[in-house]
């Protein structure tokens, strides 16, 4: 694996692969790798020639310094990881916030038509906008064919896909299935600060999107959402912050059912302080 920390000497090196007319597949992280992230790495894998993985903890995306203090950092624990993946045309670039934002921390604004003010954009002031401007410089620098996100965090593939499009770039935004463990938590960094015992207790959070999925064949939305609701007034463990039935695409929430309209759910809970998203297709 070839491991970079600066633009100048990763970019000598992706020329000479763009020279050579090798295609190029790019994760982004933030690290605390698990299994999610390496399902990523390996659909990439199979579609490209090379594959960089970027570790970064984009500070800009934080709307909250304690969030951005206790993220997980487990560099060492990363690279051994990656080192153990049978794919010797790996990069892996660990970039400084000095070579990413060279002392200026300015987030880009972006015409997103309103995906960006709801949900985590509506929970997290300016969290998407933070986004946005981490994804562009890294698509700025490693020009990727093709780049792969996890579906755990839908509304940033959205938000990714429209700004590919804002911007006009030659980039496939490939989304990719939930990764959950036996128990059916979704995979996430922020799951290595939980107890054993939290991390059980979490698998609540997809049983109950489980039912609404099953409710949503026959209930009306109004009672759904009154019924996941209640699950959570009933828990003293996992705090609801919100619970949301979307157009797929607009992320509209649904008040009717259009037959022809793709909806999911959405879900965002606490466990000890800690925030878990979730999300599942209904439809």
């Amino acid at each position: 694996m070839k491991v970079f920390d600066n633009k100048r000497d990763l970019t000598i090196f992706l020329n000479s692969l763009d020279d050579q007319k090798l295609s190029l597949g790019f994760v982004p992280t933030m690290g605390a790798l698990h299994q999610g992230h390496l399902s990523l790495i390996s659909r990439a894998v199979k579609e490209n020639d090379y594959v960089i993985i970027s570790i970064y903890v984009n500070p800009t995306q934080f709307d909250n310094k304690s969030d951005l203090e206790k993220y997980p950092k487990t560099i060492d624990q990363d690279i051994d990881v990656l080192n153990k993946l049978e794919f010797h045309n790996l990069i892996l670039f660990l970039p400084s916030d000095t070579e990413i934002y060279s002392g200026n921390f300015i987030k880009d604004k972006y015409d997103f038509n309103g995906i960006d003010n709801k949900m985590e954009g509506k929970y997290r002031y300016g969290h998407f906008d933070g986004v946005a401007t981490i994804i562009k410089k890294l698509f700025d620098i490693i020009k990727p064919n093709k780049a792969y996100f996890g579906e755990k965090d839908y509304q940033q593939l959205l938000i990714v896909k429209k700004l590919v499009n804002i911007l006009g770039l030659p980039i496939s935004i490939v989304g990719c299935p939930i990764h959950r463990n036996d128990q059916g938590l979704a995979l996430s960094s922020r799951n290595t600060r939980l107890t054993s015992a939290e991390r059980s207790y979490a698998s609540r959070i997809y049983e109950i999107l489980l039912s609404t999925k099953e409710l949503f064949q026959y209930q009306q939305l109004t009672e759904i959402k009154a019924w996941v609701k209640d699950q959570f007034l009933k828990d003293s463990i996992i705090h609801l912050e919100y619970f949301e039935i979307a157009d797929n695409l607009t992320l509209t929430s649904a008040s009717t059912i259009n037959q022809s309209t793709k909806y999911r759910a959405f879900i965002a809970v606490k466990i000890n302080n800690i925030r878990l998203i979730d999300n599942i297709a209904l439809n």
